[in-house]
């Protein structure tokens, strides 16, 4: 069976470009490097990383334009599968999975990798029930899609408003993230760092769009990688590991549980749906690592895997840019390489909290008055405390900023400065991907699907670009104004999004697919009431009116969905024959791209019209 017909091949020089970017930026490192030893400050070097990294990456943006429709919403769709599933697994959760996660880890032990292994799980099913019959389809958003498989203005229209409240949660996360970073680097204000983090999305999306987010999103992604795995790697060796500390680390585990029990930190067992998530700031060590449920229940563990499964494939940030793949073959393996890199930058995050945990049980039982340079250079930097009483350190008087332990290892394995500054350089480049993919995803939802949703026949070319690139430059500002004056939790903003994700998306996305019986009125119905139950529960929990954490909103939001979702579409009239027809054709890899024959035929109705 021949498979979608494939776009050109993109530039056969995209290794050596990217190899250029790489070496340059090591480069920037050993330079920054050279001059810490000659002594020069701080401040110098930690700008000096800042614009470097901001340099390279809004460059290749301005280097991406494009006045392309094609182009600007799916990147031409010629992006091969490793770059496509380097920018997935970069942006997926982005910064805040990488620094909220780390920090979760090293506060709570293995109680937090259920967000881990519930983005592998959605990316699985994303690959199996989404993804190839979505880049069938072809659509540049999944309001798009859902308006056109029910032949719906309605649909389209509404679910683009209500998906746009995730994807706004998920942007104020980012570049609440990302300005941290910024501010680490450049020790400013918050708004200030706000302001430079928003202007470089601005700038990194306002030309090129998809085009300029895939090729930025490569180079992001490489730079975090770096950023992450040499720390950790040069710490593994000085503590006398193998260079391959991701899957080396296992004895030193094993000595944390012991020196654990020494200090006599106690095993504290949780409730079914217990779920406490380790607060935005500074905080102590709640529990012993590898002991499970201390922190989360054994039920709210397997319900928090589900939630972020369900809500990492449906997310209008990730799921759209399969599209931008040559081919369906090509989404599948997109998705087989986001795995492999979002895997490594998750196990390396689980190894970053091992090593901070083992420096922590180390740092035990040293005088107040003589603490480790590394403890006494991170309370300098305001990124941990001491407790003053008695005259020994004891586990419990350290408090380490949750989302500062990335940043805090390199001090304790006593590397040079630089290593700390790249590791923020690193944070600001995860940041600005996600970011990006989150502002994008956003701007094309208000502007093909409410600005334009009226009529399914696109406006024309510089109407429709224009609009797009100043939605792009109106909501990465509100998101910045959102993250600067709310100033919530960036990991809670992640979790609500993906909570609010799963329950308005995901039951209505896969149903399209895989039953042939709801209509319209049901996906109406669904998408409704699953946000709707979903918001009043975190909203319920935030009072503290249910016992229930909001991380786990979705665990009624898509039973709620699901229920009126199927029982709409039974009480209704059957969906059209144009809509079975659709759904057949959108389960066979092979063919014409849907959505272009869509509008190929409306430009054709409007040529007999005229």
């Amino acid at each position: 069976m021949a498979l979608t017909p494939r776009g050109r091949i993109v530039n056969p020089r995209l290794g050596i470009y990217y190899g250029i970017f790489v070496s340059s930026f090591v480069s920037l490192v050993l330079v920054l490097l050279m001059f810490e030893q000659m002594g020069a400050s701080g401040s110098v070097l930690s700008s000096t990383m800042l614009a470097g990294a901001l340099i390279g990456f809004v460059a290749i943006s301005i280097a991406s334009m494009t006045r392309d429709p094609l182009d600007f919403f799916a990147a031409g769709r010629r992006v091969p599968a490793v770059y496509c599933g380097v920018g997935l697994g970069i942006s997926t959760l982005g910064a805040t999975g990488i620094v909220c996660a780390t920090g979760a880890l090293f506060i709570i032990g293995f109680d937090a990798i259920w967000l881990m292994t519930g983005a592998l799980a959605g990316y699985v099913v994303m690959a199996v029930l989404l993804a190839p019959f979505f880049r069938k389809f072809g659509a540049f958003t999944l309001p798009t899609y859902l308006g056109r498989r029910f032949d719906s203005r309605n649909v389209r229209i509404v679910s683009a408003a209500l998906l746009s409240v995730p994807t706004l949660l998920m942007l104020a996360a980012e570049l609440s993230i990302g300005a941290k970073a910024v501010e680490w680097l450049i020790g400013q204000g918050r708004p200030a760092a706000m302001a430079i983090i928003v202007l470089a999305v601005i700038g990194g999306l306002a030309f090129g769009g998809m085009r300029s987010l895939t090729w930025t999103g490569v180079a992001t992604a490489a730079a975090a990688i770096l950023a992450l795995i040499v720390p950790v790697t040069i710490t593994a060796v000085l503590l006398g590991y193998l260079p391959l500390p991701q899957l080396t680390h296992g004895p030193m585990i094993r000595a944390i549980g012991r020196s654990e029990a020494v200090a006599g930190i106690p095993i504290v067992q949780q409730s079914a749906l217990a779920l406490q998530l380790p607060f935005d700031g500074l905080q102590a060590v709640a529990k012993r690592f590898y002991e499970p449920y201390g922190s989360i229940g054994p039920l709210a563990y397997a319900l928090a895997t589900l939630t972020t499964m369900m809500g990492v494939a449906a997310a209008p940030w990730v799921l759209p840019r399969v599209a931008t793949t040559p081919g369906v073959y090509d989404a599948r393996k997109a998705l087989g390489w986001a795995t492999f890199f979002f895997g490594t930058i998750m196990l390396t995050a689980v190894t970053v909290a091992v090593f901070m945990r083992h420096y922590l049980m180390q740092a035990a039982g040293a005088s107040i008055a003589a603490p480790p340079e590394w403890l006494r250079s991170l309370v300098n930097l305001r990124l941990a405390e001491m407790a003053t009483r008695g005259n020994r350190l004891s586990v419990g008087d350290v408090a380490i900023d949750r989302d500062s332990v990335v940043i805090a290892l390199p001090h304790a394995a006593g590397l040079p400065d630089v290593f700390a500054f790249l590791a923020a350089a690193g944070i600001l480049a995860a940041a600005f991907a996600a970011a990006s993919a989150a502002a994008l995803a956003l701007a094309a939802m208000l502007s093909e699907d409410i600005v334009n949703g009226l009529s399914w026949q696109p406006t024309s070319t510089p109407i429709r670009l224009g609009t797009a690139r100043v939605l792009v430059v109106i909501v990465v500002a509100f998101g910045g104004l959102v993250a600067l004056l709310a100033e919530g939790d960036a990991l809670k903003l992640l979790l609500w999004a993906l909570a609010i994700t799963a329950s308005a998306g995901f039951p209505v996305l896969v149903a399209s697919i895989w039953w042939k019986r709801i209509n319209r009125y049901g996906a109406f119905a669904g998408i409704v009431t699953g946000f709707s139950v979903a918001v009043l529960m975190i909203l319920a929990s935030e009072a503290e009116y249910i016992g229930l954490s909001s991380a786990l909103a979705a665990i009624a939001g898509v039973p709620a969905g699901l229920a009126a979702l199927i029982s709409v579409s039974k009480l209704t009239l059957p969906p059209s024959r144009h809509s079975l027809e659709l759904v057949r054709d959108v389960r066979v890899p092979g063919g014409e791209i849907l959505y272009d024959r869509e509008m190929r035929i409306l430009r054709q109705k409007e040529r007999r019209r005229n």
